[in-house]
């Protein structure tokens, strides 16, 4: 005869399992889906193209004679040992410290002229802006014309009596003109952005600089500098990287040429690639530019700290 208790345990129903899908399961998910497009996209066109970047590059790929022959680090050696990779890097780095320093010192003096609440300004916003819209090539060639020897800007030179140099064939107004043809295509739009940050100063901090008898140069080096720094970090970060990837200007423009001083990285690693036909070791010089562009973005990251001001 079985007691109570027992007819107890007997009959007592077990216990149910906790359910799969809880609150914080289902937002995981959600989250995860949202996502995973981004996710896609990252795997798709960074990783995987970047993964056979490397592949390429310990190989010989010969797409003329069809042959794709493993050959290590013979590339890396190759690239160390090239005689051009060095003039490749001075253009490379002419260039970008030209058009770097131009751009964002015009950039800010443009965006800080505009905000002034002047007469005409959503005009020249305009103008200045309008060149950020035209295709790149379009623009190219059109500077193309007008720096030619006969072309109109020397034309101009020509009617205040001044006989204008060949600018796309000398050796130094050929990496000038290739960095005031960028200067002018890509300075709106780091305009725009310094105009906003400079809009969104509070004019209460400059009243009271005022005040205290803070000069124009002092309120702009106390107050505007350190308020709008995360755009300047932004705009140099982009702007550097962007310096270090043209290729269309060069390509239209000059060709590489005079010689090689516009011969910048990555027109090196067009020649090698798509003119010489040697794709692994074109894809050993994108690595070295991946490297380039990694390195500045992670330095200027890192020192973001020392000059970048956050407003809490």
């Amino acid at each position: 005869m079985t007691t109570l208790l027992e007819k107890q345990v007997v009959t007592q129903p077990a216990a149910k399992a906790p359910p799969y899908w809880t609150m914080r399961r289902r937002d995981e998910l959600a989250g995860w889906l949202f996502v995973a497009p981004q996710l896609a996209g990252i795997v798709a066109f960074v990783i995987v193209p970047l993964g056979l970047v490397v592949w390429y590059s310990l190989h010989e790929w010969n797409v003329l004679a069809g042959t794709f022959d493993f050959v290590g680090g013979s590339n890396y050696q190759a690239l160390a040992d090239d005689p051009r990779l060095g003039p490749a890097l001075r253009a490379t780095g002419m260039f970008s410290v030209g058009l770097v320093v131009l751009n964002l010192s015009l950039a800010l003096f443009l965006a800080v002229l505009l905000n002034q609440k002047l007469r005409g300004t959503v005009v020249f916003r305009t103008l200045f802006f309008s060149p950020v819209v035209v295709t790149l090539v379009a623009w190219t060639i059109v500077w193309g014309f007008l720096l030619q020897d006969n072309g109109g800007i020397n034309g101009f030179l020509n009617l205040v009596g001044i006989d204008g140099p060949n600018w796309l064939r000398g050796d130094t107004t050929a990496m000038i003109s290739v960095i005031v043809v960028q200067l002018f295509k890509g300075v709106g739009l780091n305009m725009v952005l310094f105009l906003a940050a400079l809009q969104g100063v509070p004019a209460e901090l400059y009243e009271a600089a005022r005040i205290d008898g803070a000069s124009a140069w002092a309120r702009f080096r106390r107050v505007t500098v350190p308020l709008i720094s995360p755009t300047i970090l932004l705009t140099s970060i982009l702007t550097v990287v962007g310096s270090l990837q043209v290729f269309a200007q060069i390509a239209v423009l000059t060709q590489g040429g005079p010689g090689t001083s516009t011969t910048v990285l990555v027109y090196y690693l067009y020649q090698q690639a798509f003119q010489f036909h040697h794709f692994g070791y074109g894809a050993t010089i994108s690595l070295l530019l991946f490297v380039i562009v990694l390195a500045l973005t992670v330095l200027q990251w890192r020192m973001r700290r020392r000059w970048t001001f956050y407003e809490s």
